[in-house]
C-alpha cells in the first residue's frame, strides 16, 4: 500500500491504517490545499496543510483546515512560547525532508513538536499530504494524533 514516501512508510510501519489519493497537481495552482479538495471532491475543511512556524525552541508544526489560516498566536500560546513566525520555505524543506506543497505532517525528517487543529476531531476521516504533491492520504484523526505525536488544539482562524 505504500507510495514510496517517509510518510506512508511511517503509517505502516505503525501498522495505521490510510488510504492514498492522487490527483494531478497543476504546478500554477493557486492553493496546493484548494486545488487537493477540488480534485478529491472533500470539502475544504476537512483536508489540513502542514504549516512550519519557528519559535524559541526551534521548528514546531501546525495543522490546519486548508481554507483556513494558522493563528500564530494560538499555536504559540498551545505550544506554552511567546511567539512563533512562519518558517522560512527552505527551512521548512530542510527540516522536513518534503518540498512545499507536499510537506505531510507524518514522516518528517526531524521529530518536531506538532499540533491539529481540533476541528480534526469533527471528522471520521481527514486528508493530509501524503509526501509529495499530488498525493494526499486520509486517516481517522485518532491516527493522525498517534502518527505525529501531536496534541490538539483550536490554533485556525
Amino acid at each position: 500500500m505504500a507510495a514510496g514516501t517517509p510518510a506512508t512508510t511511517a503509517l505502516t510501519r505503525l501498522g495505521l491504517a490510510f488510504e492514498l489519493h492522487p490527483y494531478d497537481h497543476d504546478p500554477a495552482a493557486a492553493s496546493y490545499g484548494l486545488e487537493a479538495a477540488a480534485a478529491l471532491s472533500v470539502p475544504p475543511a476537512q483536508v489540513f496543510k502542514t504549516l512550519l512556524v519557528a519559535g524559541d525552541s526551534g521548528l514546531c508544526v501546525g495543522v490546519v483546515p486548508v481554507d483556513r489560516q494558522l493563528d500564530l498566536k494560538a499555536i504559540a500560546a498551545a505550544l506554552g512560547l511567546k511567539k512563533v513566525a512562519m518558517a522560512q520555505p527552505a527551512e521548512a524543506e530542510r527540516s522536513t525532508g518534503y518540498v512545499v506543497g507536499g510537506i505531510s505532517p507524518i514522516g518528517q525528517r526531524k521529530t518536531l513538536r506538532t499540533v491539529v487543529d481540533s476541528s480534526a476531531l469533527e471528522f471520521d476521516r481527514v486528508y493530509v499530504s501524503g509526501g509529495r504533491r499530488g498525493l494526499d492520504l486520509s486517516l481517522s484523526p485518532a491516527d493522525l494524533l498517534t502518527a505525529t505525536r501531536a496534541q490538539v488544539a483550536s490554533i485556525a482562524r
